[in-house]
């Protein structure tokens, strides 16, 4: 994002707007923060602190802007050793170290500072002098904990941090100011001071690696995305995953249904798939929910559209195996990338992350169908039931307003009889396709039906679903049965089942 002088609508100048250097942080911004301000970054340690500085005075030095590294807890030495993790270079940075080695010699009693700077006001005369000489645009402050130690007063503190807002300001510099939020002094008053406020936090998971998000405490004159922004770091840097808002993302679409490839289940849902709605497909392990997303996402493959599917569960090469097995082979449609195949591990990603996944699908790839198989392993990434269903429905409602069929796969504990799930997400769909276990003369065979639809005038039916070698096949409506869905029906009549010749 170029820095831009933007105009409010009485044609008056605005404040200049910079780039953070991360660009999903601009996007969290609407566009970046405010030139010449002071911000505080807050988090605790390991939070990400230090590198998102990083990131934001080098992406001042890519635009020829000057930057300066005031540390007072770390050396330059450890700011490069940073950098190198993630192959950066810090040479057209300036690093100022308020540490000395001659603070850390026994004659130097408890302070890390070199003699002259044990001081506040001699310290903050040092961060001035540092200032003048470099001239710079942008400035790190590392870190406010150790100048507050420094001060051992509230009040003396707040003064000196405001004087040096007011020094900062005059010199026409963005600075950020570092926390880690290691003492017990209540900074409240300080986010008075500063003009924004970023706060960051990393959470431990029970299992898996640690999940960070970031949120905009307060950002004086810019409209932000509020709430909690999932962020990755890792080698390259932060990257930041904004909260998907859906009432930001429309677009016309041709709502038209669109067929499953199998006209007995397109007679079941009442005409096949529709643009902009979603099918949550329910039932027990081994039913036919993955073979059946399959079916639905080769079709809209063979229309000539482009799929995306996220596989949790089992591997890519199993579900290429055995959809060559099924006469439904997906080889050549991931070949020329109009089947864009995913493999995400639950352990390892952010709900934020895997949402942003989604977008680059529809609106990059330009994904006409999403394929989730399974949510019971997206569950596993979620932080609890209600956060669960919140995103679901931002997501759903996402991909509904950008006319993409959104095709769901949730697995059921329980074979015959009584099966159940975890959480309910049958009023987040539009459609329900439901797979059920029933037992006949000795043989377990599977039902099908569709239980709710908004869309279509779906049939009420329930009907035989059979995987064959041909692919999928769906008998008659089951009229000859009672008690199908509960797994152990009676049957009063000469219906023939598939075994027995129909649709052959």
């Amino acid at each position: 994002m170029q820095n831009e002088h933007t105009t409010n609508p009485g044609g008056a100048a605005a404040t200049v707007r910079i780039s953070t250097g991360v660009g999903g942080l601009d996007d969290v911004l609407n566009g970046g923060l405010t030139a010449n301000r002071v911000y505080l970054v807050e988090g605790v340690p390991g939070a990400g602190k230090t590198t998102l500085g990083l990131h934001f005075l080098l992406e001042g030095a890519r635009r020829g802007e000057a930057g300066l590294y005031i540390t007072l807890s770390e050396t330059a030495a450890e700011l490069k050793a940073v950098a190198a993790s993630h192959h950066w270079s810090l040479d057209a940075l300036t690093i100022h170290e308020l540490v000395s080695e001659d603070g850390l010699a026994e004659d130097a009693g408890q302070s890390i500072l070199h003699p002259s700077e044990v001081e506040l006001g001699e310290t903050v005369e040092e961060v001035r002098r540092a200032v003048m000489k470099v001239r710079p645009q942008r400035i790190v402050f590392d870190s406010l904990s150790e100048l507050r130690l420094l001060a051992q007063d509230a009040l003396k503190y707040r003064r000196q941090v405001l004087a040096l807002k007011q020094f900062f300001l005059t010199q026409g510099c963005t600075v950020w100011l570092l926390d880690d939020k290691t003492t017990r002094l209540s900074d409240l008053q300080l986010h008075s001071i500063t003009h924004g406020v970023i706060e960051l936090d990393q959470q431990l998971q029970d299992y898996g690696t640690e999940q960070r998000r970031l949120r905009i405490v307060k950002m004086r004159g810019v409209k932000f995305a509020g709430g909690y922004h999932d962020f990755r770091l890792d080698t390259g840097g932060i990257t930041v995953y904004p909260r998907l808002i859906a009432a930001k993302h429309r677009r016309e679409f041709d709502a038209a249904s669109q067929t499953t490839g199998v006209e007995e289940l397109d007679a079941l849902l009442g005409g096949g798939l529709v643009p902009g709605t979603s099918l949550l497909v329910v039932g027990p392990s081994g039913a036919g929910k993955t073979t059946t997303a399959v079916r639905c996402a080769l079709s809209a493959l063979e229309r000539g559209q482009r799929v995306k599917y996220f596989l949790f569960d089992e591997t890519l090469g199993t579900m290429l195996s055995r959809s060559r097995n099924l006469s439904m082979s997906l080889d050549a449609y991931i070949e020329n990338d109009r089947l864009l195949v995913q493999q995400i591990d639950p352990a390892e990603m952010s709900p934020g992350q895997f949402a942003t996944l989604v977008r680059e699908a529809v609106e990059d790839a330009d994904a006409s169908m999403i394929v989730i198989d399974s949510l019971n392993a997206y569950m596993q990434a979620m932080p609890g039931h209600r956060h669960l269903l919140l995103q679901m429905h931002e997501l759903l409602s996402y991909l509904n307003q950008q006319g993409v069929i959104t095709l769901m796969v949730l697995g059921q504990h329980g074979l015959i009889g009584t099966v159940g799930t975890d959480i309910d997400l049958s009023y987040l769909s539009d459609a329900l396709l439901v797979f059920r276990y029933f037992e006949s003369a000795g043989d377990v065979l599977t039902a099908l039906s569709v239980l709710k639809s908004r869309s279509n005038a779906h049939e009420r039916s329930i009907r035989e679903f059979r995987i064959a070698n041909t692919g999928l096949r769906v008998g008659l409506p089951l009229k000859d049965f009672e008690g199908v869905m509960s797994g152990l029906p009676t049957y009063h009549g000469q219906q023939p089942l598939l075994d027995h010749g129909v649709d052959e």
